[in-house]
């Protein structure tokens, strides 16, 4: 099944991915910034019978992101699929004179993913086959400060590389996952109760179906009929009434 790098695979949807890649048969690198976390999880995986690489690596540094660039371009240990993951919940006003939060998180979630899903596609591409996954949120297509415009980004971004990469073997798919059930939320400051159970989703069952998009060669793939619905009537409601819900859903979380 060849090797996957998962980045921020020590926790969340990021530890799904790289269980159900595991299980699927994948050897992987994973990356993250804690190693004592990153040398547990790989342990775990290696139980398994996969090999387990670890990257230690802050993607908020740029010559730890190009660490893991040349990881992904090196053509004597292919990468055959790359998923950025890496991420964290951003809730600083955009009107604050301080911007060293949307700062780190421009790196990490912006920049890092440009790089390391410029160098996966280069390397996919000069070999015919591969597949990458960006991490995006059903956030983007709603207006919720920082987090819902890095998003957006990420998932037009995983579109205009979908374009680039058309017809070399590789495909592209944003992943745009409503509100997972793991620590992510948690250190958020997310309280459960604010949050419907509904629209609470598995982390595992997430990671699956956005798998199956990924074999199909879906460009876009958002996990669960009810989240489907939920962003067709955002994408054809008036923005005036897409920013009143965003609203009210930032005063409920606050």
């Amino acid at each position: 099944m060849g090797t996957a790098l998962v980045t921020g695979g020590t926790s969340g949807i990021g530890a799904a991915f790289a269980r159900a890649l595991a299980a699927r048969g994948h050897d992987l690198v994973l990356v993250a910034r804690d190693e004592a976390r990153l040398e547990e999880t790989a342990a775990e995986l290696r139980a398994t019978g996969r090999h387990v690489e670890v990257l230690s690596a802050d993607l908020s540094v740029r010559a730890d992101v190009d660490r893991v660039a040349a990881r992904i371009e090196d053509p004597s240990r292919p990468v055959d699929l790359l998923v950025n993951n890496a991420g964290f919940g951003v809730h600083w006003k955009l009107t604050a004179s301080d911007v060293e939060v949307h700062d780190r998180a421009m790196e990490v979630m912006v920049r890092a993913v440009l790089v390391l899903g410029g160098a996966a596609g280069r390397a996919m591409r000069e070999r015919g086959h591969g597949a990458i996954v960006n991490v995006s949120s059903t956030a983007g297509f709603i207006t919720m400060g920082a987090y819902s415009a890095i998003k957006a980004w990420v998932t037009s971004y995983t579109e205009g590389l979908s374009n680039e990469l058309h017809g070399t073997g590789v495909t592209v798919t944003a992943l745009c996952p409503g509100w997972v059930r793991t620590e992510f939320h948690q250190r958020a400051g997310i309280r459960s109760s604010s949050i419907p159970e509904s629209l609470w989703l598995d982390a595992d069952a997430l990671v699956a179906t956005s798998l199956r998009d990924v074999d199909r060669g879906r460009v876009i793939s958002m996990p669960s009929i009810r989240y489907r619905v939920l962003i067709w009537f955002t994408r054809h409601l008036p923005r005036t009434t897409v920013r009143w819900i965003s609203r009210r859903i930032s005063s409920s979380r606050a």
